[in-house]
């Protein structure tokens, strides 16, 4: 009877030592998901000041949006090939390719969130820089670790302590706080298009907050450095055989042109390749923060971005942000930690429950 309860105490500190080693690792790639998420609003918005990006007047909506999803585009190409790297240096290219091929089982849930973090996040937070400015592009979509809490439990119920809803509380509140003034009648009305920056905002949001929950439902299944490398090949698609060709063909704006000068520009895709590769490693820690501290406490301290894109916006563009932008970042950062501050057990049960048909694993299997 000592040896059976000598072996049993020593099986539950190592599963004590193995959930607090997944939550620390976690929420190491979490941070290192907030620094490089931070860094990319600089090359992210100096694009924006390159040719041919810089010669559309701002009175031209249309021509600006297809700018704007042109950039996005190339953008996913480049963060495309440096995840190509990534998984040579790992040897996972193979596996890359194997995942490509299930799609009705496993790749069929990175197209769905190549949809919601391309053509509605990237391009939500693009438009927000380019008709606004960075610093509301960085602290606009604060609030998408809440849109991703609710999507995952509502999904596959991932579960969402009292703890967790109380920063989630927090974070609406400061999301609140950021939009507020700006909604109720401090919109800069020297800027008559700022409210497509401000419809940016809310795309980025809502989009990073389903792309992880979309992700979400086949991490268990699939290496996260081979689903984020799946994720941005479906967003290639996605622009370069649909949306772009539909609106070469079915509109007047000059898709073909915009392509061009910004593949040759120079400085224009040197910031998109440094804004690529911050994003393609951000992502890749993005990634695997999800499988090993759940969505929506990886998208939580993945908040922080804003903290160090404001510095790194500062540093560069000497642009300080609206006193109200400051209080809501002071919410939402603290109620993204309120989310976090868990036991390493109760991370590590986010998916416990009863119904073993609710087990996303399973039903991918």
């Amino acid at each position: 009877m000592a040896g059976y309860t000598t072996s049993r105490i020593t099986l539950a500190q190592a599963l004590q030592n193995h959930y607090a080693r997944n939550q620390r690792w976690g929420f190491m790639w979490a941070l290192w998901t907030a620094i490089l998420w931070g860094a990319w609003y600089v090359p992210g918005t100096a694009l924006w000041f390159e040719h041919p990006y810089v010669d559309i007047p701002v009175d031209q909506q249309s021509t600006r949006l297809a700018a704007t999803a042109v950039m996005t585009w190339i953008h996913a190409i480049t963060v495309f090939f440096f995840l190509l790297l990534w998984n040579t240096v790992l040897g996972k290219v193979k596996d890359y390719g194997r995942t490509m091929v299930r799609f009705r089982k496993i790749s069929k849930w990175y197209a769905l969130a190549s949809l919601c973090g391309g053509p509605m996040a990237i391009f939500g937070s693009y438009m927000a820089m380019g008709f606004i400015g960075p610093v509301f592009a960085a602290i606009s979509s604060l609030f998408y670790p809440v849109i991703g809490a609710v999507i995952a439990r509502l999904w596959y119920k991932e579960k969402i302590s009292k703890r967790a809803a109380i920063g989630m509380c927090i974070i609406i509140f400061g999301g609140m706080v950021i939009y507020g003034p700006s909604l109720f009648g401090e919109m800069d009305a020297s800027n008559p298009n700022a409210w497509l920056g401000y419809v940016g905002g809310i795309m980025s949001a809502i989009g990073w907050g389903s792309e992880g929950a979309v992700a979400g439902r086949a991490m268990d299944v699939s290496d996260p450095d081979v689903g984020i490398h799946c994720r941005f090949s479906f967003e290639i698609l996605f622009w370069g055989l649909l949306i772009l060709p539909a609106l070469a063909i079915f509109s007047d704006l000059p898709i073909k042109n915009l392509i061009m000068d910004t593949v040759t520009h120079g400085k224009a895709m040197l910031w998109i390749v440094l804004a690529a590769a911050c994003h393609a490693y951000c992502y890749t820690a993005f990634y695997k923060s999800f499988s090993l501290i759940g969505v929506g406490r990886g998208e939580a301290i993945g908040n922080l971005y804003a903290v160090f894109a404001l510095i790194f916006i500062a540093a560069f563009t000497l642009q300080l942000p609206q006193w109200y932008f400051i209080v809501g970042l002071v919410l939402t950062v603290f109620g993204s930690f309120v989310m976090f501050s868990e036991t390493a057990e109760s991370v590590a049960q986010l998916r416990d429950n009863a119904d073993t048909n609710n087990n996303p694993a399973k039903k991918l299997l």
